[in-house]
């Protein structure tokens, strides 16, 4: 049975870090390419960052700077390193898993794709809460 965990959500200020983890179960992990999505109620899930199982790695431009994704695969853990968050992270957060190959990366517009709908597997989700 896949099984994706979100951990490490929390209620932070304006400035603060986080680091969110996601334990990945159910399958072989090293074959898939993971991503960090977020959601806010009414809005469209965001991709945020993606990583394949190479750990090349591409990011929004709405993290990019900020935010780092990173991969254990011994733990088979997902990791989502937050840093200088605003109140506009406010949101809930979920890891995603998509059997490798990865069709994400950069549109020519330098744009990252992060596509919700190539991801198969998917976590409950995790609030994290930015305070100004």
């Amino acid at each position: 049975q896949v099984q994706l965990t979100e951990s490490g959500g929390d209620s932070v200020p304006s400035g603060g870090s986080l680091r969110l983890s996601c334990a990945a179960s159910g399958f072989t992990y090293s074959d898939y390419c993971m991503a960090w999505f977020r959601q806010v109620p009414g809005k469209q899930r965001e991709g945020l960052t993606a990583i394949d199982a190479g750990d090349y790695t591409w990011y929004s431009s709405s993290v990019k700077g900020r935010f780092t994704i990173s991969r254990d695969s011994t733990k088979k853990t997902l990791y989502l390193q937050m840093n200088n968050l605003k109140p506009e992270d406010t949101a809930m957060y979920y890891c995603a898993a998509e059997e490798s190959p990865c069709h994400g990366g950069y549109y020519k517009s330098g744009r990252a794709a992060i596509r919700e709908y190539e991801y198969q597997f998917w976590g409950q989700g995790i609030q994290v809460t930015v305070s100004s």
